[in-house]
């Protein structure tokens, strides 16, 4: 079966090699490079706040009547709007991250995110406003976010993070024991964003003029303007300096980072070997260059059946009711005070944000197939109950049952950060190899995209239309979530990143990978052995 784990794998050697008394708290480069990558992952968190900022915007008079009120179709347009112009960063984010580096596209994307905001906080008139998020959308691309749009969020895909340079970043730079945990709270921080945002509206919603929503505008371009002046001093992918032939600069990174300066260190030579072969086979074996090799082969065909479909299912998950239209929602149940509202969102964002970390502390423990499964089968008995309680309040107007709607909300939310809050990213990152790496995210991202602007387009109308019938729909969708997961997400706990992409192509590409790195291990042996005793050829 597509779910079941491949083929029982021996416990990488990588593992042997560690020392388990390294620890990021213990060792000054580790903690400055998870410094770094902190630096990074703050991405995530804008885009967290990005959502929860107009989710609560939605809810605070000052806004409402400097825009005249939006609703229907020109609201569905002020939230689609930047995943619009997400949409137009696509084609290129992929080629700035693989041609000038992951860290200047972050920088790139940033310097885009303070021109946005800063057009954003002045805007005198919607359409200044609707340009401004247009944007938001456009820079993010090439930084790196994804949305989750869950409950109080703007939608799912902004806590994917949307884009490029800095997920991969990420990954490609965590000491090996972190990767996993480090990869999944990117998305996680989402939450972080958006506890700050939710907290920030409900505070400025007692400012009595424009300001209450002009604050919250302006703080979000923050973390950017941090990005900015920081992110070019960060250390560049080792694994993109191998593809660009700056082999010497790769393990110097590695070395610095995750050894203390020995380049000799078993660790540092087996990533960078493994690093060096798996960047070969990919180009002598697999193919794995250009746009068409995403659907060349059978792996490649099975990494993408899992990257769309999870794309699709991080937005279409019923998160996106919540997520950007959680007081139109919750006005159905009576809930109408605005500072009720802004409260509840706040300390969903909290509630959401504990599970998500959580999920990503024990990411490795557990197994993404487990967390996965797990998720979808709690959000699917959770919207059931949303659903029932929903109907009991519209035909009999029974106060219980809209504060029970409430508490399953809160479970749903629970349910949703234990896999597709940390995993989204993480997993579509770790299944991809380096040179298909740029490319699968993108699209992965213009999915969420596409779903996203689906989703704020409909979800109002629908809402309207059927009311708590809708929430059947989204709960027959979940069941149909959690039968493609069993078939086909494959587990890939406890491997390094090299042997993770490989798995897709079966355990002949594992094993090409190893011995090829093995022999370069050989031949470096042979070579510093003839230095050391003096047998070089003139």
């Amino acid at each position: 079966m597509g779910g079941a784990p491949p083929a029982a794998v021996q416990e990488t050697s990588l593992a042997r090699l560690i020392d388990p008394n390294r620890k990021w708290y213990n060792n000054r480069r580790l903690i400055l490079l998870n410094a770094w990558i902190v630096l990074l992952l703050i991405t995530s968190s804008t885009t967290g706040y990005d959502g929860s900022m107009m989710n609560g915007l939605q809810s605070l008079p000052q806004w409402e009547s400097a825009f005249n009120n939006p609703s229907n179709g020109k609201l569905g347009l002020l939230n689609a709007i930047q995943n619009i112009g997400a949409l137009a960063g696509y084609p290129f984010a992929p080629y700035l991250s693989d041609g000038v580096g992951r860290r200047r596209a972050v920088w790139f994307g940033a310097a885009i995110m303070c021109i946005a905001t800063a057009i954003q906080t002045a805007s005198q008139s919607v359409g200044m406003f609707i340009g401004a998020r247009f944007l938001i959308g456009f820079g993010n691309t090439f930084a790196g976010k994804f949305r989750t749009g869950y409950v109080i969020r703007r939608t799912i895909p902004e806590k994917i993070c949307i884009a490029n340079a800095a997920p991969m970043l990420v990954t490609e730079l965590s000491y090996p024991t972190y990767r996993a945990p480090l990869t999944s709270l990117y998305n996680s921080l989402w939450y972080s964003g958006a506890i700050v945002a939710a907290w920030t509206t409900f505070g400025s919603f007692r400012i009595d003029n424009t300001w209450a929503w002009r604050l919250p505008s302006l703080l979000q371009g923050l973390p950017s303007v941090i990005q900015v002046l920081l992110v070019l001093f960060a250390p560049e992918s080792p694994r993109w300096l191998v593809s660009k032939g700056r082999e010497a600069e790769a393990l110097s990174t590695l070395a610095y980072y995750h050894a203390d300066g020995n380049e000799q260190d078993p660790v540092v030579q087996f990533e960078f070997n493994e690093i060096r072969a798996a960047l070969e086979f990919d180009r002598t074996v697999a193919s794995n260059i250009g746009w068409k090799s995403l659907i060349a082969t059978p792996g490649n065909r099975k990494r993408m059946r899992i990257i769309i479909t999870i794309a699709f299912f991080s937005q279409w998950s019923g998160n996106g009711l919540i997520s950007y239209y959680l007081s139109k929602v919750l006005n159905e149940i009576g809930i109408t005070s605005s500072s009720t509202q802004l409260l509840i969102n706040g300390v969903l964002q909290i509630w959401s944000f504990i599970f998500a970390l959580y999920a990503s502390y024990a990411v490795n423990r557990l197994g993404r197939r487990f967390l996965f499964l797990t998720s979808a089968g709690l959000m699917m008995l959770f919207y059931m109950a949303q659903a029932i309680c929903f109907a009991e309040y519209a035909q009999h107007a029974t106060a219980a049952a809209g504060h029970a709607v409430i508490a399953f909300i809160f479970l749903f939310s629970s349910a949703y950060a234990l896999a597709f809050s940390p995993l989204v990213i993480a997993y579509t990152v770790e299944i991809l190899p380096f040179s298909l790496r740029a490319k699968g995210l993108c699209i992965f991202n213009f999915v969420v995209s596409l779903a996203l602007i689906f989703n704020q387009y409909v979800n109002p109308i629908a809402l309207n239309a059927l009311g708590w019938k809708y929430y059947l729909v989204y709960v027959c969708w979940l069941a149909c979530e959690f039968v493609f997961l069993w078939f086909f997400i494959v587990e890939t706990k406890n491997r390094t990143l090299e042997e993770t992409a490989a798995l897709f192509d079966g355990e002949d590409a594992i094993e090409q990978i190893t011995h090829r790195a093995a022999a370069q291990d050989v031949r470096e042996d042979g070579s510093l052995e003839k230095r050391s005793t003096g047998q070089v050829n003139p």
